[in-house]
């Protein structure tokens, strides 16, 4: 599956890559996909996120162009670094990537790159300068490929059973 982006901005509409679009979408829209892959023990109703009703708080999805269901997914929300010490220069304006999430029977299909690139150009076009996340290590290779480093050690998110470490990438304003 191609990554390649087309021109038209995210902000105006769509992004497109090999038959699939990532599009601007909604807490309720992606609850269960997060639910399955993210945090099966929770209800839908708990997967509510403080932060959900900003404004400024936006939910990206993938899907295929002829099919509705929602095959990968990401928030993004303009929220401090919680690691300013480990940063090599201070973010003016960071976002937290979070949510993430693609469903496992298209997974390998490039929609996780697809999506982080629509969530860096989304970041870019409001004027972010630094994406940061709490990655899990099973995804830690698949965020350094996509130009995150870590800037922590492992650590434990309560009711998550995997472990987690900070990772930040730098992002161009456009």
């Amino acid at each position: 599956m191609s990554t390649n982006l087309d021109s038209e901005p995210l902000a105006a509409g769509t992004r497109r890559a090999g038959g699939c679009t990532v599009t601007r979408s909604s807490a309720e829209e992606t609850a269960a996909l997060r639910r399955a892959v993210l945090r099966p023990h929770l209800t839908i109703e708990q997967m509510i996120l403080a932060g959900d009703q900003n404004p400024n708080t936006a939910y990206l999805a993938v899907r295929a162009a002829d099919e509705n269901p929602v095959l990968g997914c990401v928030r993004l929300e303009p929220v401090a670094c919680p690691w300013p010490e480990a940063l090599q220069e201070p973010a003016q304006a960071p976002w937290q990537l979070r949510a993430m999430a693609t469903d496992p029977a298209v997974r390998g299909k490039g929609l996780g790159r697809l999506l982080v690139e629509a969530a860096v150009q989304h970041v870019a076009q409001r004027g972010g300068d630094l994406l940061w996340c709490n990655a899990r290590i099973g995804a830690e290779h698949f965020y350094l490929r996509l130009g995150f480093r870590p800037v922590t050690g492992h650590f434990v998110i309560p009711d998550v059973p995997e472990e987690h470490l900070g990772m930040v990438r730098r992002v161009l304003s456009s």
